[in-house]
């Protein structure tokens, strides 16, 4: 069944108003669980045991947990209370990434495929403090929850001379070298990705010392400048700007706004099989609501720049990351 993306027009089960993906509660006092499977709330759902905790309203699986909340491993320690909206806000971010996924019927019950292990840590401990890097290996995710807080995040984000950080950010970034493992085993794949993006075997380590040294400027062939450090932050980077550009086509689509070169209402941009088209459609949308976020004289939503290499390089990843599931 057709998955429907976190800001398309979601209705309560019981009065049909719209409600949003994070709600727990309707307006008229009726409990909200979302079923990722059919990508709608429904009546009567068993509650996912992380509820009262987190604010986690998917349905419970096997278990007693959601199939989200059943990824996560390791949890922050909550003896500190900061950890607990830490990981609540993180959460939220995990369930929204996961429901464009499976827009693509990636961890959807057809797909028989292996998943992802999350380990949601944070810096603060009850005594003290430890260092968190995010990072993928061996299909465990690490994420640092301190990042859901908007301050730190800003902080590193200008430590780091970055366009555009965020807690959903991060997860489709290392979502995608999880992805990446899965697709490397389909014939063809990791040849087309080679002349692409170079040889992904190429000393990783060696590759980071180099990068935090010297940074590279993008130019017209990265996405970002933590794109140019190793062909798999290349691929990740430039899978994550096509969760988001398809996201935000998707979501302008759902409140049926249009414009020139932008489809007219009722296009599926997560049923858009032309790369090309999608990112076209895209970079107009990004357009237009830079120009509103410049009206209220805020930042770009997407300040970023569509050069004919980068289009190449997010047309392949939206190809596997669009069929992928079906294929791996």
């Amino acid at each position: 069944m057709r998955v429907a993306a976190p800001m398309q027009y979601l209705a309560c089960p019981a009065c049909h108003t719209r409600v949003f993906p994070h709600n727990t509660e309707c307006t008229c006092g009726a409990a909200l669980t979302f079923d990722p499977e059919q990508g709608i709330f429904v009546a009567d759902g068993l509650f996912c045991a992380r509820r009262a905790e987190i604010d986690c309203n998917w349905i419970a699986e096997d278990g007693g947990l959601c199939r989200a909340c059943a990824m996560t491993r390791a949890i922050p320690d909550l003896s500190v209370p900061e950890n607990i909206v830490l990981l609540t806000e993180s959460e939220r971010a995990k369930r929204w990434m996961l429901i464009n996924l499976a827009r693509w019927g990636w961890f959807t019950a057809a797909d028989t495929g292996p998943r992802p292990i999350f380990d949601m840590l944070s810096e603060m401990l009850a005594v003290g403090a430890t260092q968190v890097t995010m990072g993928h290996a061996n299909g465990v995710i690490t994420i640092n929850v301190m990042e859901a807080d908007p301050t730190t995040r800003v902080e590193r984000q200008h430590q780091l001379g970055e366009l555009y950080r965020s807690m959903l950010g991060h997860m489709r970034h290392e979502m995608a070298h999880f992805l990446f493992a899965r697709l490397a085993a389909l014939p063809g794949f990791l040849d087309a990705f080679r002349a692409l993006f170079g040889d992904e075997r190429a000393d990783y380590a060696a590759a980071i010392a180099a990068h935090y040294e010297a940074p590279k400027d993008p130019g017209a062939d990265y996405i970002s400048a933590y794109a140019t450090m190793h062909p798999h932050e290349d691929w990740a980077e430039s899978a994550a700007h096509v969760l988001h550009l398809t996201d935000l086509t998707d979501s302008f689509m759902a409140v049926r706004l249009s414009g020139p070169q932008i489809p007219a209402p009722g296009y599926d941009a997560y049923a858009e099989h032309d790369g090309e088209a999608l990112l076209t459609a895209a970079a107009q949308v990004a357009i237009a609501v830079n120009e509103i976020n410049r009206a209220l004289d805020n930042p770009d939503v997407y300040p970023f720049i569509l050069t004919p290499r980068t289009r190449e390089k997010l047309a392949f990843v939206h190809h596997y990351l669009s069929q992928g599931a079906r294929m791996a």
